[in-house]
């Protein structure tokens, strides 16, 4: 074999293993778009849900602000009626303490069969001020 045809032959087995390297340069270039298109896919996919999960976390602090600001009205509902009430029971205890209210009570429950010292107890009054008033109703 002469010089020519061993130059030939090294050219030609180069030229191969360079084909078989561009082959599989290829190959592998089509295995990285591959990879890279999936990725796309998933990277549109996160993104969609991200927006999903951030829309849903606005309805979730609009519905949490509603549902304070309706907290709120209920509370200043609640303490004007607390006033209200307030002020209806101190009315009432001021009728319960009132003369005539314990001279009717006193007077029904001696109707009724009461005994003045069960009266006194239960008025509050001394059983000689329940006598007392016992006494002024005859």
């Amino acid at each position: 074999m002469s010089l020519q045809e061993w130059i030939l032959l090294a050219l030609t087995g180069s030229e191969l293993v360079l084909l078989i390297l561009v082959v599989g340069f290829f190959a592998r270039l089509r295995r990285s778009e591959d990879s890279l298109s999936a990725l796309q896919a998933n990277h549109g996919e996160l993104m969609g849900k991200l927006e999903r999960s951030a829309r849903l976390e606005q309805e979730l602090l609009e519905s949490f602000e509603a549902r304070q600001k309706e907290l709120i009205r209920l509370e200043d509902k609640l303490d004007a009626r607390a006033r209200e009430l307030s002020g209806l029971v101190k009315v009432a205890e001021d009728m319960t303490r009132s003369p005539d209210f314990l001279r009717q009570v006193v007077l029904s429950g001696h109707k009724k069969g009461q005994t003045p010292k069960a009266l006194a107890k239960a008025t509050g009054l001394s059983p000689d001020e329940v006598a007392l008033i016992i006494s002024q109703a005859k």
